[in-house]
């Protein structure tokens, strides 16, 4: 099961058995609740009827005829329409009895045929003549509605109890207000579910997203795929920053692996030749073969130069963050210095230089790493350029970028090796030799436009390879 169905199930359990079981609760104290509220008005009603009905039973009067059975009467037959809060009310429903001390009916107002009747063994006029709190609910009935909740008041004169005052209400006749309060109840508790089960299912699918997120990230650094860290805040956020911290320090240690197996390789053929002319220089020779031994340590060592220089120089370029000190220099004037640098190794291989200016353009750069990458630049189109062929060389603009293109007429790249141009120790043979170059000429140069803040592009020449340095202007 997925994880987004399975944080969804557990919380849809969690909100419905508590939902269930807030309703459960509620529902079961609205009727109790009612009841009470029903009983402390009925006890209020009791004792005030026992205080109207006290000088009546006192005057050993006849109640059934008194003031007090004349007023119970008009209430009775009053006719009324009241709203209480949206319901209406268009009855009374107090039924009031008074018992004299023995416990026989004097007066009620609900049932006159009652009057003479001995109720001393009911429960309200019992435990009240015996002086305790009478109440009772009588059920007419299997249905709950027909419940009757009555309540007792004793008559008191003087410290003598004279009767009892009975108040009797059905609780049919709040009935009403307790099914719109179990109504409100149910339908608040269903709306409290519904609104929970939304905000579940909000956070899932945010936490889901999250966690799919984090996962493509993974699964982008496990195929070697850039991507960018995913912004996911709180815990997943701190993982997210783990899991790239752990991918970038993997990432780093394959790259180290891979750079010393390179260097390894790259150090192996001028060790190797090293140490034949040594052996061979450590026996008689005649002097020309001694000459040319001695020439290829001289070559070999050099070459070993040059290689710790460039990978010092391409660790120092990936170590750097920004550029150093810049100058606004004119691309051509510039370029123009730089060739006159060279000249002296480009008469020694008998190449040629063809350069054409198309716009005199100002750039703003680091003049010492800017000379690193065309140093580069130019002897690696040298090394591959056939003796006596031609460099073309060109300066261009954009209406954002400023161009330096450099093509030799040498053998290129074949079309699979395009993607790898411009990484360490990536190179294809030079003309008529099975010699490879370190590639690291091209890793410099793509460093320095990237520092600040172009790019190396490589475009195949036919013959040949076109190199193109864009700077921003």
């Amino acid at each position: 099961m997925r994880l987004g169905l399975r944080v969804f199930f557990g919380f849809f359990l969690i909100a419905g058995l508590s939902a269930v079981l807030l309703l459960k609760v509620f529902l079961a104290e609205v009727k109790p609740s009612v009841r009470e509220v029903m009983e402390d008005l009925m006890v209020d009603t009791a004792h005030l009827v026992a205080e109207v009905a006290a000088d009546e039973l006192a005057a050993g009067a006849a109640v059934p005829d008194g003031r007090l059975a004349a007023q119970l009467q008009r209430y009775v037959k009053r006719d009324i329409d009241v709203p209480i809060w949206g319901l209406r009310k268009q009855s009374l429903t107090l039924r009031i009895y008074v018992t004299d001390a023995s416990g026989r009916v004097v007066l009620d107002s609900g049932q006159p045929s009652a009057v003479g009747q001995d109720y001393s063994q009911w429960r309200d006029v019992a435990l009240t003549l015996r002086g305790d709190y009478g109440a009772r609910s009588t059920r007419y009935a299997a249905d709950d509605r027909s419940t009757i909740l009555v309540v007792a008041a004793p008559v008191l004169k003087d410290g003598r109890t004279l009767g009892v005052v009975s108040v009797a209400k059905p609780v049919a006749s709040v009935q009403a207000f307790i099914d719109r309060a179990e109504r409100r109840v149910f339908w608040a508790g269903a709306a409290l579910l519904a609104t929970s089960l939304l905000v579940g299912v909000g956070v899932t699918l945010w936490l889901v997203a999250s966690v799919r997120r984090l996962r493509r990230f993974a699964q982008q650094a496990q195929a070697g795929q850039a991507q960018t860290l995913p912004a996911v805040p709180g815990e997943l956020g701190d993982l997210a920053v783990a899991m790239d911290d752990m991918r970038r320090r993997l990432e780093g240690r394959e790259q180290l692996e891979h750079d010393v197996r390179a260097l390894t390789h790259e150090l192996k053929s001028p060790l190797a030749a090293l140490r034949a002319s040594g052996e061979l220089l450590q026996d008689e020779l005649p002097e020309a073969d001694r000459k040319r031994f001695a020439g290829q340590v001289l070559d070999q060592t050099a070459r070993l130069q040059t290689l710790v220089e460039r990978v010092l120089a391409l660790s120092q370029l990936e170590a750097q963050v920004g550029l150093g000190e810049r100058q606004r220099i004119t691309l051509t004037d510039w370029v123009e210095a730089q060739l006159d640098r060279q000249a002296p190794r480009l008469e020694q291989q008998g190449l040629r230089i063809t350069w054409t200016a198309r716009d005199d353009v100002t750039v703003e750069a680091d003049t010492a790493l800017l000379e690193l990458a065309f140093g580069n630049l130019l002897v690696n189109a040298i090394d591959f350029a056939p003796a006596g062929s031609t460099l073309e060389l060109a300066v261009s603009t954009t209406p954002t970028t400023a161009r330096l293109t450099l093509r030799d007429h040498g053998p290129g790249v074949p079309p699979a090796g395009f993607a790898q141009l411009g990484k360490r120790f990536f190179s294809t043979a030079r003309p008529g030799s099975l010699v490879k170059g370190s590639g690291l000429g091209l890793a410099i140069a793509r460093r320095v436009a990237e520092l600040h803040g172009g790019r190396l592009t490589f475009e195949a020449a036919e013959p040949g390879l076109r190199v193109t340095l864009i700077l921003p202007r």
